[in-house]
């Protein structure tokens, strides 16, 4: 097993859609690089705002 790490540790990433920082998860550990919104709610508000015009 990998030594265990803090949360302090962990990548962050800025949200694309409300801004705040959000952490690194183990359900993204596959598709960190693709990751751009801390939540479902924000992914589907830019794909909303993307459709509006």
């Amino acid at each position: 097993m990998p030594p265990m790490r803090r949360k302090g540790d962990l990548p962050e990433k800025i949200c694309a859609q409300c801004g705040r920082p959000f952490a690194w998860r183990k359900k993204w550990e596959r598709v960190w690089d693709e990751v751009r919104y801390c939540s479902d709610r924000c992914r589907t508000e830019a794909k909303r705002a993307a459709h509006k015009g």
